[in-house]
């Protein structure tokens, strides 16, 4: 019965993403709304991590599979893709090297930031 609850509030979670996404004239995805709104209540304690927990990890567990699907769809349609294929790889590449060297960065800097808090 546990998953059942976690299950529910993580859906109704999405499912307030779903309606900022609505009504918000903003380009943001509905799922950017969720995962907000997620860290507001788990930062602001309306949430408890063990209220999610469980089932947040068995969502995160089974995520691989989830993409199975959409490779089928991409490998099928491999002669359309054939044409851009290199650009989009190139800028796969690109965007994950900077996505990496941004996330350390910031990494680096909070984690500078909490030791001089520590120190004082």
């Amino acid at each position: 019965m546990k998953y059942v609850r976690q299950s529910c509030i993580i859906f109704g979670i999405t499912m307030a993403g779903e309606l900022l996404n609505t009504l918000l004239p903003l380009p943001i995805p509905a799922g950017v709304y969720g995962l907000f709104l997620l860290l507001l209540g788990l930062c602001t304690g309306l949430i408890k991590l063990e209220h999610v927990e469980e089932t947040g990890n068995f969502l995160l567990d089974i995520m691989p599979l989830m993409f199975v699907p959409v490779i089928v769809g991409l490998m099928e349609d491999y002669d359309i893709l054939k044409a851009v294929a290199v650009p989009v790889i190139v800028i796969s590449v690109l965007s994950t090297i900077a996505v990496m060297a941004v996330t350390g960065k910031v990494t680096e800097f909070l984690i500078r930031m909490m030791g001089k808090g520590e120190r004082k």
